[in-house]
């Protein structure tokens, strides 16, 4: 649907106040004492993606799904032991032994995350995808950001209420029923992202797409036939889906997890994300890339998905202490032109030879939102060596990866400044980040939101120096 300016003829600037002003509140947490507050800078429009860089995004969503569902086979196939057993190793190295269990339930076996969010850094030579998210926030955020932009005219990707749409899809598919009451749970941990999950919810009611509530774990009702939501009215309403909006390391923490799983098992409630924290490890990308691995990833994906995700997964390394074999070396790791053997042999690199990150892979509070990352060349020889000793020693409890760094190539966008009450231009660096819908055999665009940092910061990330925008196709776009 085409969206139809409220007030046309405005400049930039004052479409970049309306915007302000229109913006839902509380999509996300401001600094204190500045409620109500953007703690982002503000674009005027959508930010330009080129028809051909919206096609290449589109077509990532099966590869994605080809991938989750590869993941799921191989961990299967290695905890049975009918291949290399140190895959499943170390997918649930430093879990608990009831999260390895649940992740390999019957009852999950097929189930993969139906929302897949990869953080995508446009970079000269392409697209890098420096994470992967199955339980991803800014749904709601990226919808409501749609919707304001569209009042003023301007037509966003996946369309002004492309996130409603495509979430309800989702949920259509994943039930089988054409109208399902969706219960977005979200916990304590979770709960910076309650906010814009509320406003998605409320937008899928106001539109009648669909019956979706945001509430907390002890908000469920449990009983042997179903789940049921208790609202604030005191109504009850049983769930179809439970959409999980919680990580698994913080489990333990969440009330009534064990009755939400009792029932996600004995199909009392379809539940996604699927709990199974092999999709919540960023060491799967240190899989892909192992050679041992490359004949069975190329059996699962086929030559070409393989070929696609290998480009698109920088180059990564899982943190494993123990040691190696004289004659043996960590196979596509230099230092100082010799093969690497011991990790401590990267302590000497310059900083112009530190092309790497260093973040915890997963299952633990520090694994999401750019919390544990370390860029090696942002660091101080001590902090790098101590960002790698810190990483090693973690191993048993939260292993850690070592990845390629890619700098994105530099945008120009313009913003608005408060202060000066007009536009400037920042010259910057943008990650894309765009939602994958799956809805059946297909996988549905629901919005792609682009955060542009200044070029000198080499993390791309929701700052308050950044600038935040969905996108927009346009002939002159990146």
């Amino acid at each position: 649907m085409a969206c139809t300016a409220i007030a046309p003829g405005m400049t930039p600037a004052e479409r970049s106040r309306y915007v302000i002003e229109h913006l839902p509140p509380g999509l996300f947490r401001v600094p204190e004492g500045e409620d109500g507050a953007i703690a982002w800078r503000i674009a005027s429009e959508p930010f330009r993606l080129a028809p051909a860089t919206l096609a290449k995004i589109e077509a990532l969503g099966t590869d994605l799904v080809a991938f989750y569902r590869a993941l799921n086979a191989l961990y299967t196939r290695s905890a049975r032991g009918t291949v290399p057993p140190f895959l499943a190793d170390y997918l649930d190295r430093g879990k608990p032994e009831s999260i390895v269990k649940l992740a390999r339930q019957n009852r999950f076996r097929a189930d993969i995350p139906q929302v897949i969010r990869p953080d995508l850094i446009l970079t000269d030579g392409g697209f890098v995808a420096s994470e992967l998210d199955s339980v991803p926030g800014g749904m709601g955020f990226v919808g409501a950001m749609a919707h304001t932009y569209c009042e003023l005219g301007l037509d966003t990707i996946g369309d002004n209420d492309g996130m409603p749409h495509a979430f309800t899809a989702m949920a259509a598919a994943t039930t089988q029923k054409e109208r399902p009451f969706t219960a977005i749970v979200v916990s304590e941990e979770s709960s910076d992202y309650r906010g814009e999950l509320t406003w998605l919810a409320e937008r899928i009611r106001t539109l009648d797409l669909g019956d979706v509530h945001v509430c907390a774990p002890q908000d469920i009702i449990f009983t042997e036939e179903a789940l049921f939501l208790r609202r604030a009215e005191g109504q009850e309403d049983r769930i179809d889906l439970l959409y999980r909006n919680f990580e698994l390391f913080d489990l333990l923490n969440i009330p009534k997890q064990e009755l939400m799983l009792y029932a996600a098992r004995h199909n009392r409630v379809k539940m996604t994300p699927p709990p199974k924290a092999q999709f919540e490890e960023k060491s799967a990308f240190a899989l892909l890339h192992h050679p041992l691995l490359e004949a069975l990833w190329r059996k699962e994906l086929t030559d070409d998905v393989f070929a696609r995700l290998k480009n698109l997964f920088p180059q990564t390394w899982i943190l494993d202490p123990r040691p190696l074999p004289p004659q043996a070396a960590i196979i596509g790791l230099t230092a100082n032109d010799l093969p690497v053997q011991e990790w401590s042999q990267l302590e000497t690199l310059g900083k112009g030879e530190r092309d790497y990150v260093v973040k915890p892979s997963g299952f633990s509070e520090l694994a999401w939102g750019s919390r544990g990352v370390r860029i090696a060349n942002d660091l101080t020889r001590e902090d790098w060596k101590a960002a790698l000793v810190d990483g090693l020693a973690a191993f048993e409890r939260t292993p850690h990866i070592l990845q390629r760094f890619h700098k994105g190539r530099r945008v120009k966008v313009e913003y608005f400044d408060p202060a000066g009450d007009g536009m400037r231009t920042m010259d910057g660096r943008v990650r894309l980040t765009p939602y994958f819908f799956v809805t059946g055999e297909s996988v549905r665009v629901g919005g792609i939101l682009a955060t542009v940092a200044p070029a000198d910061k080499r993390l791309i990330h929701g700052m308050s120096d950044a600038i935040m925008a969905p996108c927009a196709i346009a002939e002159d776009g990146a």
